[in-house]
């Protein structure tokens, strides 16, 4: 991890900081996801406005959600807030939607150590891996979350070929013919019709104001907790922390599913997929014939 353009301002307010924090504090973070939907690019312009209405709420049940970060001083745990469903209401679409909202994720500094658990089909996984060190550079620039004050970091992220986040339809160029393929090396082909950038630009806002090298899913790594973070399409923000909670929650990696690498748990994904693909192509040309 690299720290570029540190300035005085940073120094003052973490000496003044660190003060008030007892060696065993912990906090509670509550942040709130949104992903834009881009109904076109996914084929929406040949929809009825109330069919491309009822998928772009579909998707936004997928995308829009609150999560909860416990953090100490060395560990973190960040999971969805449990939430009671309406009668007759979903989340997603279903099964495989919910495969693709990660699990509880934790992360510890001290250790470097990333686990998430996740379940894949009715089956549970648990996700291990080194934290990802992005290289961080951080700016002059502030702004206010709440009664806390940020600055500014930026930094290019390589974007898990799974995350649906950011995923897009591929284009469809006339000028690109039955046998031709067109390669670019800036994103990932997740299916035919599927792709994903490869790396994307992230914005952080930190607080030294809670000097923890902590925050929301797996990003971390700065000097005082991360308030908000913008990433392609979906913004992460704070709303509401809690410092010191009189329920204390112990913060503790997750022991249960069958271990993998995340190498290892996205071929599982792609070969579930090519499964699907090949039950539901082979129907649709069956009712062809």
């Amino acid at each position: 991890m690299i720290f570029r353009n540190k300035t005085p301002l940073i120094g003052l307010m973490l000496f003044l900081t660190s003060t008030s924090f007892a060696q065993n504090f912990q906090g509670k973070a509550y942040y709130f996801s949104k992903t834009s939907v881009d109904m076109d690019s996914w084929g929406g312009q040949n929809m009825s406005e109330d069919r491309k209405k009822q998928i772009a709420d579909r998707m936004r049940s997928m995308f829009e959600k609150t999560y909860i970060l416990n953090f100490d001083r060395e560990a973190s745990t960040y999971k969805e807030e449990e939430v009671l469903e309406a009668p007759g209401g979903g989340r997603g679409f279903g099964m495989w939607g919910s495969s693709f909202s990660a699990g509880m994720q934790y992360k510890n500094i001290k250790s470097q150590q990333y686990l998430q658990d996740q379940e894949f089909f009715g089956k549970q996984f648990l996700i291990t891996d080194s934290l990802s060190k992005l290289d961080w550079k951080l700016g002059t620039e502030t702004k206010q979350i709440g009664q806390y004050l940020c600055m500014k970091a930026t930094a290019v992220k390589t974007v898990d070929e799974f995350d649906w986040r950011s995923m897009r339809r591929k284009p469809k160029s006339k000028e690109v013919k039955d046998a031709e393929v067109q390669k670019d090396s800036t994103v990932t082909s997740v299916s035919e019709d599927i792709e994903i950038p490869k790396q994307i630009e992230v914005t952080a806002w930190y607080t030294p104001q809670i000097p923890v090298s902590q925050g929301p899913g797996d990003f971390w790594g700065l000097p005082g907790l991360i308030l908000e973070v913008n990433t392609d399409k979906t913004t992460i923000l704070c709303s509401k922390i809690i410092m010191n909670p009189q329920e204390k929650v112990e913060i503790k990696a997750p022991e249960k599913g069958d271990v993998v690498s995340r190498k290892e748990y996205n071929e599982t994904v792609k070969k579930k997929m090519e499964e699907m693909r090949s039950m539901y192509g082979g129907r649709r040309n069956k009712r062809r014939n």
